[in-house]
């Protein structure tokens, strides 16, 4: 899994449009290996993360869980906090 995309389900806030199609493109790039496309591949690659796009948002909007939704700032802390104890041991 790509460390840069983010669990976007169960958080309230919802996730923004920005966010979504933030994680679309990572995972487009991570597919593809390309960071930036080259003109020939620049229309598929904008494409394909036009559709990812659209897959992740349908499929966040569809989910549904009992559970209480998750504090963004929360949860960025506790992953700072793993963060710090994971390269502290380095």
């Amino acid at each position: 899994m790509c460390r840069n995309i983010r669990n976007l389900h169960n958080f309230k806030p919802p996730a923004t449009e920005a966010e979504i199609r933030a994680s679309a493109l990572q995972f487009v790039r991570k597919l593809s290996g390309f960071n930036r496309p080259s003109k020939a591949n620049e229309e598929a690659f904008d494409r394909a993360v036009d559709e990812v796009a659209h897959t992740a948002r349908h499929l966040i909007h569809s989910l549904v869980t009992t559970a209480p939704p998750r504090d963004r700032d929360v949860e960025a802390a506790k992953a700072k906090a793993r963060s710090a104890l994971r390269f502290a041991r380095a």
